[in-house]
């Protein structure tokens, strides 16, 4: 199979990416990093997660990081809603598109949200209609979908079950999730073929974390699988709570450079975003978790210099 032609970046940084910072972002810091952003092209942000303060002290500010974007026409603004409070939340503060997630391991799953799989997907069913009532769009996201921290391996009829019940509520797009970063190519090409079994290919995505390097590995081999959306975070943010000094999310720089070298298109600009990252990896006291970021700084102090 030849690989996509374009494929579509979902920019997780302002929410996945910020949610684990200990010290605290204000509100105008991340409408200010999601204006960047969509400024640059991004054509889908996870901007904000309507979860309770207290699980999630980070995002108590995405009422008002909701009402303070410039939106870009045609980007889509995402929201976390594990339930019809965070719902109601988020249709209030105009989200285009519902999160909900689910996990690949009852291991995971009992541990992360204290319930069965089955009993996760019962518990967003209400989340699930009231989105699709709206008109809104509904994205699943599958945790530890290439390994769990509690169970280990992670079969893809796991995955594709949880795809299933996924696919029944309604989801326009269903996220499989590396969520601590153990997958490999094979492993990854194995769960999106089973997902693909029972749910359509051109709706699936790719969510890698980058913990033993095999992030963008992981994306080229689900390239060759056919998949066309994949999630990332600017300047690489966001830890793994599962894995005590792991990096997090795969960085946007890197995914679009890889994407760019194919000739695959993005509609987003490489060097904006790459600005972008060494702006918020300043303002949060940290090296960009980008490879491509760092070596494009580093070329740029080197012209300025000469």
């Amino acid at each position: 199979m030849s690989l996509p032609s374009q494929v579509k970046i979902v920019e997780v940084g302002p929410r996945d990416g910020l949610q684990n910072e200990k010290e605290v972002i204000s509100a105008a810091v991340k409408i200010e990093l999601c204006n960047r952003l969509s400024a640059a092209g991004v054509p889908n942000l996870e901007a904000a997660s309507f979860v309770s303060p207290k699980w999630v002290p980070q995002m108590a500010t995405s009422k008002e990081v909701m009402a303070g974007i410039t939106r870009r026409p045609g980007t889509i603004y995402s929201a976390l809603t594990p339930n019809m409070q965070g719902f109601d939340a988020a249709l209030a503060a105009q989200a285009d598109e519902m999160v909900i997630f689910g996990a690949a391991s009852e291991a995971f799953s009992q541990r992360n949200i204290n319930c069965s799989i089955a009993e996760s997907i019962t518990r967003f069913a209400e989340v699930a209609r009231a989105t699709k009532q709206h008109g809104l769009r509904l994205r699943g996201s599958i945790s530890v979908a290439l390994g769990c921290p509690y169970q280990g391996e992670v079969s893809p009829s796991a995955v594709a079950d949880v795809v299933r019940r996924l696919a029944d509520l309604g989801c326009d797009e269903i996220d499989i999730a590396d969520t601590i970063g153990v997958g490999t190519p094979g492993r990854t090409k194995a769960a999106l073929e089973a997902a693909a079994a029972v749910y359509p290919l051109a709706q699936l995505s790719g969510h890698y974390h980058d913990t033993y390097g095999q992030a963008l590995a992981n994306i080229y081999a689900s390239l060759e699988v056919g998949v066309a959306i994949y999630h990332s975070s600017v300047a690489g943010l966001g830890g793994c709570p599962y894995a005590k000094g792991a990096t997090g999310n795969v960085a946007t720089e890197d995914v679009l450079y890889l994407l760019h070298g194919l000739g695959i298109k993005t509609g987003i600009d490489l060097d904006a975003v790459a600005l972008t990252g060494d702006w918020i990896s300043a303002l949060t006291h940290r090296k960009s978790g980008s490879r491509v970021a760092n070596a494009l700084a580093a070329k740029r102090a080197d012209q300025a210099s000469s």
